[in-house]
């Protein structure tokens, strides 16, 4: 298969936030489209925690991409019109340097001894790919969930670069009911003996706890009101039973272990910890003292923050907190509450909602962008 995956490799030494440093680390992007003569075009789109860069098919790579309806021709994020960048997170197993990637140093994979990772890290390294590619400025930056909080590092980092900004479904830390949520999908992890203290031979690991974060993470990924209307009562197949009585007997079970199965050998276990951790540590307060300061000098012409009211990782008072400093900080802002019932995956899932308001805030159709935000 054809691989679009472009990456560059950042020059020297990079220092983490937190301390560490990374020789010559590598960053993995995508792109659509074409950056016009004046080069200001771009829209940045930094991903949730587990999805590559792969955001859309393209010539090079015409598999579906995780934001398939959302970025291309005649699309809300429309290629025709925007150079398009999406990029895999540093600490990552998609591309970019990580936990599963080798150690210049060393020639060893680095497992643990990777530093500790920050959301701050990701947004820098990525601000390097644009350096690269020539852009100083961007028509747009977009982040949902993780990404929207990469979004949010970007913006108290460099207030100056974008134009406008979307912020889905994230905020500006994460609330201790997610961070609970988080730490014990870490634990699962980590209490698979196949983890083995991080030291799992490259192709292996725990597989199992691998498989139960993400059934737990599928669960906070959903809504309770979805899964009645979608699942009720409903029995597995009688032939699909194997007789245990103790097996998966409901089709909402059978849903988990599907995604589960689905996930696990696609995602390196060191990197999903140190990505899981980078959320719970990312507080936009540490920019300044409160979350006003850290957008105080934000110079972005437009924001747009969307929530989803069965979202319970990141509630939609969060996004609630976001406008409201954001109008603080004198910028232009629209707060869309969507009735998805999808939950925290709406963004993925439930593209009736979303397409509209991404549509009118990309074309400026303000008056409808305003029907939207208020609910008629």
């Amino acid at each position: 298969m054809n691989d679009a995956r472009q990456t560059f490799t950042i020059t020297g030494d990079f220092e983490l936030r937190r301390g560490g440093v990374l020789r010559s680390p590598t960053v993995a992007y995508e792109t659509w489209g074409k950056l016009n003569d004046n080069r200001d075009n771009a829209v940045l789109i930094f991903t949730g925690m587990s999805p590559s860069a792969h955001a859309a098919a393209s010539p090079a790579d015409p598999a579906p991409g995780w934001w398939e309806e959302m970025v291309g021709p005649n699309r809300p994020i429309d290629t025709r019109r925007y150079f398009v960048i999406c990029v895999n997170s540093l600490g990552s197993c998609f591309g970019s340097t990580g936990p599963a990637s080798v150690n210049p140093e060393t020639g060893e994979i680095y497992r643990l001894d990777f530093p500790v990772l920050s959301l701050e890290d990701v947004a820098t390294s990525s601000k390097a790919v644009l350096d690269h590619l020539g852009i100083a400025s961007l028509y747009s930056l977009v982040g949902p969930s993780m990404g929207g909080m990469t979004a949010l590092a970007f913006t108290a980092l460099y207030p100056a670069v974008s134009r406008s900004v979307v912020l889905i479904s994230c905020g500006a830390r994460s609330l201790p009911f997610a961070t609970a949520l988080r730490s014990l999908q870490r634990e699962l992890i980590r209490k698979d003996p196949a983890w083995e203290h991080g030291q799992y031979p490259d192709g292996g690991g725990p597989i199992e706890g691998m498989r139960l974060a993400r059934k737990l993470g599928m669960i906070t990924y959903r809504s309770a009101i979805e899964w009645e209307q979608r699942f009720g009562r409903e029995r597995i197949a009688e032939e699909r039973q194997s007789g245990d009585m103790f097996a998966p007997d409901f089709e909402v079970e059978a849903y988990l272990e599907h995604h589960a199965q689905k996930f696990t050998g696609q995602f390196d276990a060191n990197c999903y910890l140190y990505l899981s951790r980078a959320s719970d540590l990312f507080d936009l307060a540490d920019h300044g003292g409160s979350i006003e300061a850290a957008l105080r000098d934000m110079q972005a012409e437009r924001v747009l923050v969307i929530g989803v009211e069965t979202d319970f990782l990141f509630p939609v008072h969060q996004q609630q907190e976001l406008a409201k400093a954001i109008e603080a900080a004198g910028r232009r802002v629209s707060l869309a509450e969507l009735p998805s019932i999808q939950g925290h995956d709406s963004f993925l899932a439930d593209m009736d909602s979303f397409r509209p308001v991404l549509c009118s805030f990309f074309n400026g159709d303000w008056q409808a962008l305003s029907k939207i935000c208020s609910g008629s």
